[in-house]
């Protein structure tokens, strides 16, 4: 408890002073003292992290769905912007220092050039001092025109109303207001711009890859057998209805033999979430479709999901398997399951099975693997990992998960993990594109 209590003051100390950095860099250092600007920009570096707090809050607190879809939003959107600007910011800080001092340069170069001295001046003679300043023949004296425009030199402006090269240098306060503006709003522009294309690839729906397993035990009868492998679609309260459409369209385009889909399907109730899942009724496979549950589902009502579900037309399997034509295809619960004591169960799904028959286990985290290696399976497929989802996320998905993503071997057991086809938090994805991936099974008899 204590632990929990330590890192919980760790974690808002660190978000605090993240926000204290960009508000300076963004606000502080490009607007002036009192202006509407730095009052905005204040206001919304203390609001910004509010609705962030509350759109990842508001589901567990049973926040109404309506107001829970107004949060996600904002909240969830400046989550991937405070990560790409703060690392902008950072690429800024070395840049900073080298446009200070570029300008430096030129202001010194633009510098006026020191007044020449003064020459000794002879004295004139009355009579030529007289004729000098033009006396008239009537008497009357005549003044001389200045060449110059009658303004200080240091001020004179060009025909186009530019400043001179006489004109005095910008002041070091001046420069650094500059640069502040160029780098914090390069910076801005950035985050934004990688941000957008990041929540455009996950709206626009997940690609299908397609990859080739071969596995030794495999018969030829099942020889190019096809499996639409599906997980992470993450219904909530931004990707609804038009989300899973676009995903059972996908899947159904491949015209797959089997369709498993391994967690994370929802980040919500069945109550709030049940018409945005009901496209998975149109799922077509020659030998139907398959879910297991995912850490999500045990945050969200699994029993619900695991009889909405089925209702659906899809078949849970809860430490089981099935014998599909070739194989056996198993599935177990997820890990986060053994808080309700519905965790995975590898004897009950794989304990009696025969050994020389192909088995294909469905499981929504990689991290089983190794029970999946003990119990003789020759094909995991997980997700779960999102691929990381927001570089460089990916690395410390690396720290957690034996594959982030793409098909690995460990010994006689192989490995498949997909990036997963929706968004957890932010609808953003950045070098990890959802994907839905068409396994094509290979015997090596054939």
């Amino acid at each position: 408890m204590l632990l929990a209590v330590l890192l919980f003051v760790v974690v808002i100390a660190l978000l605090t002073g993240v926000h204290w950095y960009v508000w300076r860099r963004l606000v502080r250092d490009v607007t002036v003292r009192g202006s509407l600007a730095r009052r905005a920009g204040t206001t919304a570096i203390v609001v910004l992290p509010l609705l962030s707090f509350a759109a990842l809050s508001a589901g567990r607190a049973g926040v109404p769905f309506t107001l829970q879809r107004i949060l996600a939003w904002p909240g969830f959107l400046w989550l991937a912007l405070l990560l790409y600007v703060v690392l902008a910011l950072l690429v800024g800080e070395a840049v900073r220092p080298l446009l200070l001092r570029t300008l430096e340069r030129r202001a010194a170069t633009r510098a006026p050039a020191a007044p020449a001295p003064e020459t000794p001046v002879e004295p004139v003679p009355a009579g030529a001092a007289a004729s000098a300043a033009g006396t008239g023949g009537d008497g009357a004296t005549s003044t001389s025109t200045d060449t110059g425009t009658g303004t200080d030199p240091s001020t004179a402006t060009d025909p186009g109303g530019t400043p001179s090269a006489a004109s005095p240098s910008p002041s070091p306060l001046s420069r650094r207001l500059f640069v502040s503006r160029i780098v914090g709003g390069t910076a801005a522009a950035a985050a934004v711009g990688t941000v957008g294309y990041g929540s455009y690839g996950v709206l626009r729906g997940p690609r299908v890859k397609r990859v080739t397993v071969p596995l030794a035990k495999l018969g030829r009868a099942a020889h190019g057998y096809r499996i639409a492998v599906v997980s992470d679609i993450h219904l909530g309260p931004i990707l609804g209805r038009a989300h899973t459409q676009r995903i059972v369209d996908a899947i159904n385009a491949t015209q797959p033999d089997l369709v498993a889909v391994v967690g994370d399907l929802v980040d919500g109730t069945v109550a709030d979430l049940g018409p945005a899942a009901e496209p998975l009724a149109q799922l077509q496979a020659r030998h139907g479709s398959f879910f297991v549950t995912g850490n999500h589902e045990y945050f969200s009502g699994a029993t619900e999901w695991v009889d909405h579900v089925r209702e659906l037309g899809l078949r849970p399997l809860q430490n089981e398997r099935v014998e599909i034509a070739g194989f056996d295809l198993a599935g177990v619960n997820d890990p986060a399951g053994e808080t309700e004591n519905d965790g995975p169960d590898f004897g009950a799904a794989l304990g009696d099975r025969d050994r020389t028959r192909t088995s294909v286990l469905l499981a929504h985290q990689p991290i089983v693997i190794d029970e999946a290696v003990r119990h003789g399976v020759d094909l995991q497929l997980s997700g779960h990992t999102h691929g990381g989802q927001l570089w460089p996320g990916n690395y410390l998905a690396e720290l957690a998960n034996p594959t982030v993503a793409g098909l690995e071997r460990y010994g006689d057991t192989q490995l498949y993990v997909s990036r997963g086809a929706g968004a957890w938090g932010p609808p953003v994805r950045v070098g990890a594109p959802s994907d839905i991936t068409l396994v094509q099974l290979a015997s090596r008899q054939a």
